[in-house]
């Protein structure tokens, strides 16, 4: 790995990045940090009381559905009113160009929101949100699902949204504690992977699996990979690159074109 301070670092990934015909980029929280999203998770993520962890469970649905789509709810109109930053852009701009494929951790869908604002014919398909999203509603009883960007009544469990295929109801489209994630979207992440040229990975801590095994499987097949965050983690000195700062000041300069 190369020193973090030292000041060719960014020109060398850069010049690996240009070359590279398939690259993954790999995003957790720290992606959307910038852009004003909250983590929802620990002291700061308290609301009404409770934590992520009592409200984000299949339990806790069966058990109060309103009050879990009211937190949903209100998570979905914070998100709504973040905006992408220039990181965002930038790998929206490299999917257009079709080099680079995402995966995230995160179910704000922003990379999704830069990249239908920017081409949404060429950016189809290169999008992989791992652990779903909240913008998303799914049936608790069938395989109905459908985006919905619309805010929800929770004023009452009668004005809940329910499938119009069964008449069972909604629930957020999200990977909950105590839920395993899709084995097809896992299979499509690794096999990314394993097509990659690079990964440049972005924001997230890298203990979380399997998604953390993600760059691990690129390294081991004697391929490159770039860490961009605010702070050193266990991948960093693993990395073949790794540099610290602001993935909406880096990432643009990294992967936009010279000249």
């Amino acid at each position: 790995m190369k020193n973090p301070t030292d000041p060719t670092i960014l020109d060398a990934a850069r010049d690996v990045l240009e070359r590279a015909s398939n690259i993954l980029v790999f995003t957790g929280a720290g992606m959307s940090a910038e852009s004003g999203v909250p983590t929802f998770r620990g002291a700061e993520g308290l609301w009404k009381a409770f934590k992520a962890e009592e409200l984000a469970t299949p339990e806790a649905f069966q058990r109060d559905p309103r009050l879990v789509w009211e937190w949903y709810d209100w998570r979905r109109q914070v998100v709504l009113g973040c905006r992408v930053h220039d990181g965002h852009r930038s790998v929206a701009a490299a999917q257009a160009a079709r080099r680079v494929r995402v995966v995230t951790q995160n179910v704000d869908g922003l990379h999704a929101r830069a990249a239908n604002a920017l081409d949404p014919e060429a950016t189809a398909g290169r999008t992989l949100a791992m652990h779903g999203s909240l913008f998303r509603m799914m049936c608790t009883h069938c395989p109905y699902e459908r985006e919905d960007l619309d805010p929800v009544d929770t004023s009452a469990a009668e004005g809940l949204p329910r499938c119009p295929d069964c008449d069972h109801l909604l629930r957020p489209g999200v990977v909950w504690f105590g839920e395993t994630l899709e084995a097809r979207v896992v299979e499509t992440a690794f096999t990314w992977a394993s097509q990659a040229d690079v990964c440049v990975v972005v924001g997230t801590s890298a203990v979380v699996e399997p998604a953390a095994s993600i760059p691990r499987l690129v390294l081991e097949k004697g391929r490159v990979v770039i860490e961009v965050n605010l702070a050193p983690t266990p991948l960093t000195s693993l990395a073949t690159y790794a540099m610290q700062g602001r993935a909406s000041g880096l990432l643009p300069r990294l992967l936009e074109p010279s000249g």
